[in-house]
């Protein structure tokens, strides 16, 4: 087993170089996937990353997820007001016929509910949600509140992309993308906060670079979500890197 760096230190060449190469191999953010502008910030496109975020949250899997999404962007339903507009029958329609399956019905639940809180307390833009929220942890608990369903998978998928574009955005790192991490000796870390400390430092010491810290992040997720949770190690394609073994 290679023996990783100490926890907290600064990154070194190796590990730089291993943060590009784990997003050529894995990939980067979900939202840029979607063809989602999420770094313009405005709030049209922010609705459609909580859209995703809801869709990749569910359990659909990230392929039907993305269809699915592609299938409300085709009939114009990536806003609130064009969620109002379709109601409960024709989202189940799109989510049944993108495969969405027995999860349909509790993801049009939750969009219909989140939609009509979303109006009703933030006119219908999750910026102001996030504007009137007092730090991270209230800002979990609104946007909890928008409808039953939505919990902490989801909100890590929605607010992970958002870490450095909404000031109170700083969710805690996976389990998975802990595990990938450790497994590829960016960090010692046994908690989520130190981990992130340690990928911070990593990313920052990389300097000139493509994409942002969430990036990576989502790259460690995929790795540790379909490999290492799964002890899947033969076609893993970082396997030369890992110091699990």
């Amino acid at each position: 087993m290679r023996e990783g760096p100490a926890t907290g230190s600064c990154g070194t060449v190796e590990q730089r170089w291993l943060t590009a190469e784990v997003m050529r191999r894995l990939g980067g953010g979900y939202a840029a996937v979607f063809g989602i502008n999420l770094a313009s910030m405005e709030s049209d496109e922010v609705f459609k990353w909580f859209l995703a975020s809801l869709l990749l949250g569910s359990g659909v899997g990230d392929d039907v997820a993305r269809r699915t999404y592609s299938g409300f962007e085709k009939l114009g339903v990536v806003s609130p007001e064009a969620v109002q507009e379709a109601g409960w029958l024709d989202l189940i329609d799109v989510l049944a016929r993108c495969g969405c399956g027995g999860y349909g019905f509790r993801i049009a639940d939750k969009l219909v509910e989140a939609e009509g809180a979303l109006r009703e307390k933030y006119d219908g833009d999750l910026n102001r949600l996030h504007f009137f929220a007092e730090d991270e942890r209230d800002l979990e608990k609104r946007l909890r509140g928008l409808a039953k369903g939505i919990g902490p998978v989801t909100l890590n998928i929605f607010l992970r992309e958002l870490r450095g574009l909404w000031e109170k955005a700083e969710p805690p790192l996976s389990e998975s993308v802990l595990l990938a991490a450790r497994n590829l000796g960016l960090t010692q870390a046994a908690d989520a906060t130190t981990g992130l400390a340690d990928l911070r430092t990593i990313w920052e010491e990389k300097g000139e670079r493509e994409g942002r810290l969430s990036d990576f992040e989502v790259a460690l997720a995929r790795l540790g979500r379909n490999y290492c949770r799964k002890k899947r190690c033969s076609p893993c394609p970082v396997r030369p890197e890992c110091s699990s073994e």
